[in-house]
């Protein structure tokens, strides 16, 4: 019993590390990649959908957001909205940056 779990185990670690890597053909540099991780530890609780057709707090975002200018996305992060906080204390320049480029990667959603 010991040698097939072990056999299992072995066959299953490959596999497991093969899913935790991202695709790398998903078409994101490494600046994007970088803001699609801070956008999702730090925005997504509003921004992201908990689940497939649920509603989300704030609006979803995209290349269009505020009219795809990088300074009002830019300043919008670091100071907030009277619905948003301010991140210019928890997020560096860099991170912005990073999310900046990776909404300009994210495509405008569909109106219905």
């Amino acid at each position: 019993m010991k040698r097939s779990a072990a056999a299992l185990l072995l066959l299953l670690v490959p596999l497991a590390a093969a899913a935790q890597q991202p695709s790398p053909h998903d078409g994101l540099n490494d600046t994007q990649k970088l803001g699609r991780q801070v956008f999702a530890q730090s925005c997504g609780v509003c921004h992201l959908p908990p689940a497939i057709n649920a509603r989300t707090y704030g609006p979803q975002l995209s290349k269009d957001t505020a009219g795809g200018s990088d300074e009002v996305i830019r300043g919008l992060i670091s100071e907030g909205t009277p619905r948003m906080p301010a991140f210019k204390h928890y997020l560096a320049r860099a991170e912005i940056d990073a999310i900046i480029a990776y909404l300009k990667a994210v495509p405008a959603p569909a109106t219905r």
